[in-house]
């Protein structure tokens, strides 16, 4: 399934990118390409169902869905930004 596929790179883009990172993950930018085959919503149903039961479970998308067809991330999935919020437990 070629959604499974682009989700899939997603998490694991996230995940790599968390890993430099300190605090807890709370929100993921994205912008959705005009010809990427999915909807803001399908991408998100697909996300909460690939990270279920996961350390990403519940982790906000800010989807920015890019209209023009002839940009050049028109086909992509593009992880923009990860926000994290500061552990002020310790």
């Amino acid at each position: 399934m070629h959604e499974q596929s682009l989700i899939k790179d997603l998490t694991e883009k996230i995940r790599l990118l968390r890993s430099n990172e300190k605090g807890r993950l709370v929100a993921a930018k994205l912008r959705l390409g005009a010809l990427a085959h999915i909807s803001a919503e399908h991408l998100r149903e697909h996300f909460e169902r690939e990270t279920a039961g996961t350390s990403l479970q519940g982790l906000r998308l800010e989807i920015e869905e890019l209209t023009d067809i002839h940009h050049v991330q028109a086909q992509d999935i593009v992880l923009e930004s990860l926000e994290f919020a500061e552990d002020h437990d310790h």
